[in-house]
């Protein structure tokens, strides 16, 4: 058996200020070994991102207790019986959606659609079935197959990319979620090419990195919508970016002007019907939009039938950015040792896991893009 700390969430819907609330407990857990086809990871980085906090405030329901964090990056340090393809000591990225490579979807070139992947992380369970984890009341659940706010953490093999050993842990961990998910919105589920106009409503981690991916397309103009005056600065220095404040009330026309008459892509990424009303709005007649947002289970969008035919409309979901990790993961991060897609800028800062609740209250309410634990 293995010792570990790590942060868990026993309810949801604590009181703001989570620094006062904290509604994350740190605790020293235990580890499983790693099973048939299973890795221990020894976690060296791990974001925080807003499908944690989705799970803390309630909106995203998941079994509890649960280890939370899903974005992180670390180093291998023992093998489950079967695993042949990595070492110990190689530098690992997590993903969040394990994929099989059997089903219907893993064979036709979508593991982000995993079905046996999907049923895993419902449960909280890793791929190869049940729980690695254990506190003095009983099994915890594992967070998206990852569980990565703590020292350790035993996942699936098919949980892991490998990567670079030079690359910088803090940067490695933000290719795991934000950046696999927006710019893979941007290359693989949208297909931009270079030349055509993109906006992009809601600037956190994921749309950000849909900046960057739109960017390094050579889109052209890439528009920038939000609340947050700092975040439209930050897109702003990327350079080429065209920033909107969410909040003017003739915000759809202003980007409708930049655009020649709305973008060919529209990308939503706040989590908010209401931003992805507002992307619509803002893609031209035979555009598409794009959305990588989770909002409530609940939410629902009301779309003009007429119009998305007399337009000829699309309107698309993206999951992971429609991405195939071992593949992509390892191109991202080429682009970005060529410079042309400065990941690092996305990191507001690090912290310890003891400052792990206050961090997500800076998120909450948007003063940073991505805080970093650092091991």
């Amino acid at each position: 058996m293995i010792q570990t700390r790590a942060a868990v969430l026993r309810a949801t819907g604590a009181a703001r200020p989570y620094a006062d609330s904290r509604p994350l407990s740190i605790a020293t857990v235990t580890l499983d070994p790693p099973g048939p086809g299973e890795v221990l990871v020894a976690i060296k980085a791990a974001g925080l991102c807003h499908s944690d906090l989705s799970v803390i405030n309630g909106d995203r329901p998941r079994p509890l207790p649960m280890a939370l964090g899903h974005e992180a990056a670390g180093v291998v340090e023992a093998l489950g019986e079967g695993v042949t393809d990595l070492e110990i000591g190689d530098h690992v990225v997590m993903v969040f959606m394990p994929s099989c490579g059997h089903c219907d979807p893993c064979a036709g070139g979508r593991p982000a659609l995993c079905e046996p992947g999907a049923a895993a992380n419902g449960k909280g369970e890793l791929l190869s079935g049940g729980r690695r984890l254990h506190d003095g009341e009983g099994e915890l659940y594992h967070h998206l197959g990852c569980s990565a706010f703590a020292e350790r953490a035993v996942v699936s093999r098919r949980s892991l990319v490998k990567v670079d050993r030079d690359l910088p842990f803090a940067h490695a961990a933000l290719f795991g979620c934000a950046v696999l998910t927006g710019v893979g919105a941007v290359v693989n589920t949208a297909g931009v090419m270079a030349g055509q106009s993109v906006v992009v409503v809601g600037l956190g981690g994921v749309g950000l990195a849909s900046v960057l991916g739109a960017l390094a397309s050579g889109a052209s103009p890439v528009v920038a919508v939000d609340l947050s005056e700092e975040k439209l600065a930050l897109a702003r220095s990327f350079g080429a970016v065209r920033t909107v404040y969410a909040a003017d009330v003739d915000a759809v026309e202003q980007v409708r002007a930049l655009t020649r008459g709305g973008a060919d892509f529209g990308f939503e990424m706040a989590g908010s019907v209401r931003a992805l009303e507002s992307a619509w709005q803002m893609t031209r007649r035979g555009g598409t939009t794009v959305t990588a947002g989770l909002p409530p289970p609940e939410a629902a969008l009301a779309v003009n039938v007429v119009q998305m035919v007399a337009e000829e409309r699309s309107l698309k979901g993206s999951y992971m950015g429609t991405c195939v990790p071992s593949r992509d993961i390892p191109r991202y991060v080429a682009l970005f040792r060529q410079g042309r897609l400065p990941v690092d800028r996305l990191l507001s800062g690090t912290i310890g896991l003891e400052a792990i609740n206050a961090a997500f209250d800076d998120l909450a309410d948007g003063r940073t893009v991505r805080t970093v634990v650092l091991f």
